[in-house]
């Protein structure tokens, strides 16, 4: 389950905010200090919000909570302790990696498009990239589904003119890197780095 939590006392308050899904219509329901956000057709938690936090929790956060297996803890007994039975269970794996561009073809329905098959080190993801320096061989970043960029935007499976696409190849603007080239086009790593290893992202 991809689970990404954000904290802003400042900004919201003492509320920790849970994301698990997006969908157009819901409903909610609150017991205690825990509200439960559902699918209003499915019933499926889409989100929680935990209120006064901090009276049980420090989150050291202002804005994406970097979370940690007790902080899933912490979340799953607040739910508990509420009254819920919905458990939490998050995929913690690192969402920036290092990435080879194993092959490079182009989009057969969008020019300006490429379809690449990304090797990730425990696996290979295909990946649309309209990146014009793209091209089989390349070490580069990839935000893998569930990574939040630093513009707020959550990284999501899609389709692009047909072609499903399972994560994004960054360019150094997108990663907030300080000085970070304004055309347009990816950024690309030197051999030196290992593919499928942690990118360390600073924002």
């Amino acid at each position: 389950m991809i689970v990404n939590a954000f904290y802003n006392e400042k900004g919201v308050g003492d509320t920790l905010l849970v994301h698990l899904n997006d969908v157009e219509k819901t409903n909610n329901e609150s017991k205690g200090n825990v509200t439960r956000i559902f699918d209003a057709e499915t019933g499926e938690t889409v989100a929680i919000n935990i209120f006064e936090v901090s009276k049980k929790r420090q989150f050291d956060a202002n804005g994406k909570v970097n979370l940690t297996e007790e902080d899933v803890a912490f979340i799953n007994q607040e739910l508990a302790d509420n009254g819920f039975d919905f458990v939490v269970e998050a995929d913690l794996s690192p969402k920036f990696v290092v990435g080879y561009v194993a092959s490079k073809e182009k989009h057969p329905n969008a020019d300006k498009l490429n379809v690449c098959q990304v090797d990730l080190g425990d696996k290979t993801v295909q990946i649309v990239c309209g990146a014009p320096n793209v091209e089989a061989g390349q070490k580069v970043v990839v935000a893998k589904i569930g990574a939040v960029m630093p513009s707020g935007l959550i990284i999501k499976p899609s389709n692009l003119r047909g072609e499903d696409s399972f994560g994004m190849i960054c360019a150094a603007r997108e990663l907030a890197i300080p000085d970070a080239p304004q055309e347009k086009g990816i950024m690309v790593l030197d051999d030196g780095y290992e593919t499928g290893a942690v990118y360390p992202v600073t924002f």
